[in-house]
């Protein structure tokens, strides 16, 4: 199948520079062909039968000037004068002026100039502001069960998808759902996951994003790509828009002037406007992922917009244990290499160290054909 679209694409291409190659040998060479042969004549003498009006009509061209006398077929060359034409209409001849090749092709080549470069304008702009960019992923195959640990948080959020499942219920008792959550912790512990289980636990549509999504090499393209996430959004609610890396975009805006500052307060902006400009009954909960909430813009993250701001913290032992369990299952494991045990030696590790070192260690063994043992751990542990 592959083989034979190349093919076909092959034989178009062909067929395409093959007309090209036909349309132009007709343009420069339909007079050789199709008008026969002509009897010369000096210039001079054409001009004093213009002059004595013995002539009726002339054919203008670029390089020639075509007359017919007593049945014959004449031409001369063309002096290019400004004056020519004039001189031809004060003697009563009909003048036909003739396009010349050269300049059909030149037109050809404008016109196709213009086509190409409209055309590259318009594939970039669908590059860049496409309405695919953010993708709907209607099921994202996780649930709380594969989120170990936040217990509470869990608990909290149950509440919240009751709410945008059922917005008029809530509405009638005098509440609205968040507009927004705020997730705020270390890279690997998890944020991404939650985000993706929640959408998957209430069996809503999930919008992921991340700050480089919004980036572009033309100006007020970011703040049209805002517009574009929310108003997706609201077409596909109940749903949940998930920004990652926050403070990528959401950073404190500066009015020094320059185009990044600039572009940033653009997108800073934006999401102002699109984040007031929805109601909570809408169905539409935004969850943005952020390392470090300081450094987003006040605005920004005022109650009313980001209603709640939850800290993902580094998994206590208790998850740790569930951790090792999950990374370390149908691996070989030493006796000594208990979930316990691991799990009080990667105190203060993310979840995705965890993941990380674990399968190091795994490595480690494997080339000493062992099983993994404590020694492998902490080998594993200094490299990762």
């Amino acid at each position: 199948m592959k083989y034979k679209l190349v093919f076909k694409r092959r034989l178009f291409a062909l067929l395409a520079i093959l007309l090209a190659g036909v349309a132009a040998f007709f343009v420069f060479f339909a007079d050789y062909l199709f008008e026969g042969k002509r009897q010369s004549v000096p210039y001079s003498q054409f001009y004093s039968l213009v002059e004595q009006n013995k002539i009726q009509s002339v054919s203008i061209k670029s390089d020639c000037l075509d007359y017919s006398l007593d049945g014959t077929d004449y031409r001369t060359q063309n002096p290019d004068s400004p004056l020519l034409k004039e001189f031809l209409l004060r003697h009563d001849v009909e003048v036909d002026e003739e396009t010349d090749g050269a300049e059909i092709f030149s037109i050809i080549m404008d016109v196709a100039f213009y086509l190409f470069f409209f055309g590259i304008i318009i594939v970039a702009f669908r590059k860049f502001i496409s309405p695919n960019t953010f993708k709907v992923v209607h099921k994202t195959g996780k649930t709380f069960k594969d989120v170990v640990g936040m217990d509470s948080l869990k608990s909290d959020m149950k509440q919240v998808m009751d709410m945008m499942l059922n917005p008029e219920v809530y509405r009638k008792k005098g509440m609205r759902m968040p507009k927004g959550i705020l997730l705020e912790g270390e890279p690997g512990n998890g944020k991404t996951l939650f985000a993706k289980a929640l959408a998957g636990e209430a069996k809503v549509n999930f919008i992921p994003a991340k700050a480089t999504d919004f980036e572009s090499m033309f100006m007020a393209i970011g703040p049209m790509k805002v517009k574009l996430l929310f108003r997706k959004a609201r077409r596909k609610a109940p749903c949940i828009v998930f920004i990652d890396e926050f403070d990528g975009i959401g950073t404190r805006r500066n009015y020094s002037g320059s185009a990044i500052e600039t572009e940033n307060t653009r997108i800073v902006t934006a999401l102002l406007n699109e984040l007031d400009g929805f109601e909570a009954t809408e169905g539409v909960l935004v969850v943005a992922a952020t390392n470090s909430i300081a450094a987003l813009d006040p605005a920004l993250i005022r109650p009313g917009r980001f209603d709640a701001r939850v800290a993902v913290p580094y998994p206590d032992e208790d998850a740790r244990c569930q951790l090792v369990k999950m990374y370390s299952g149908g691996k070989n494991f030493a006796q000594d290499c208990t979930a316990e045990v691991l799990a009080r030696k990667f105190k203060g590790f993310s979840c995705a160290k965890i993941e990380s070192v674990i399968n190091k260690a795994c490595m480690i063994a494997l080339q000493k054909e062992k099983a993994v043992s404590l020694s492998d751990i902490e080998e594993a542990s200094r490299q990762v």
